[in-house]
């Protein structure tokens, strides 16, 4: 999160704020001017900084800078705020989509979106989400799904994988005691009001630039007033998935995109 341009020569320093800057041979990254400078307090490994500044380098590519309201949540992300430069407002525990949905409608001219995880989608703000994609609320949602509750210490959450062990499912999520995994975006899906859902991951270069990719379109459905637009990102969990960084990113491929396919579940 603290990268920055260093490239020499008379280049130096152009296409700053666009997260990247032109330097006279290469094309090379640079600090987005939505970013703020501080330190990061996330996990290594954890997806959360790479979601972080994807909103960023999409805020400052199509200059909404001072446009642009975020909604922050509880959960890993609470501390959202201290790394985005433009204004941000908390929510109570998984009401971000209705404080979201309240200033949008008093502003409409803003781009207004909201940062969430499992948790706080997914679980206590079920309710909320259904109802704002129903009403084709013309904000943006992104969803941050790592399948654990992060900031309380690992336990199973409604995006857990049957079979996956947590601090409250130490033997492996049990379908039949704790039923299925949610697929929140398919669930989605079915309401005329949701018109942008896409699922992507942060596990690779590649898929770090599909999900860039899936976030600016789902601004633009905003910008254009178009309705209710939604990205989810498969994000790793080292610490309470108890791996190496490494080896998260590979469980992404390998078991939690096998369940949450990736790809534009929704596009009208």
């Amino acid at each position: 999160m603290k990268s920055r341009a260093k490239g020499k020569g008379k280049g130096k320093g152009k296409g700053k704020g666009k997260g990247h800057a032109l330097t006279e041979n290469n094309l090379i990254f640079a600090h987005p001017a939505s970013l703020r400078d501080v330190e990061n307090h996330y996990c290594a490994g954890c997806g959360h900084g790479i979601v972080h500044r994807l909103i960023c380098e999409a805020v400052d590519e199509f200059g909404i800078r001072e446009k642009t309201i975020g909604v922050a949540p509880v959960g890993c992300a609470v501390l959202a705020y201290d790394y985005w430069d433009f204004d941000v407002t908390e929510a109570a525990h998984g009401r971000t989509p209705a404080v979201a949905t309240g200033i949008k409608r008093v502003r409409p001219d803003n781009i207004v979106f909201t940062y969430q995880g499992d948790g706080d989608l997914a679980a206590i703000g079920t309710a909320e989400i259904i109802h704002t994609a129903n009403r084709g609320e013309n904000i943006t949602v992104i969803f941050v799904n790592n399948g654990v509750y992060g900031m309380t210490g690992g336990q199973m959450a409604p995006t857990t994988l049957a079979g996956q062990k947590t601090a409250t499912t130490i033997y492996g999520r049990s379908l039949k005691r704790d039923g299925y995994p949610i697929k929140i975006l398919e669930m989605l899906a079915v309401l005329p009001g949701a018109k942008y859902l896409e699922r992507v991951a942060v596990n690779s270069a590649h898929e770090v630039l599909r999900a860039k990719r899936a976030i600016k379109n789902a601004f633009k459905m905003q910008i254009d007033n178009k309705g209710f637009s939604m990205v989810e990102v498969l994000s790793m969990c080292p610490t309470y998935w108890e791996m190496t960084s490494i080896q998260a990113a590979k469980r992404i491929n390998d078991e939690v995109a096998t369940f949450y396919p990736l790809g534009v579940i929704k596009s009208c």
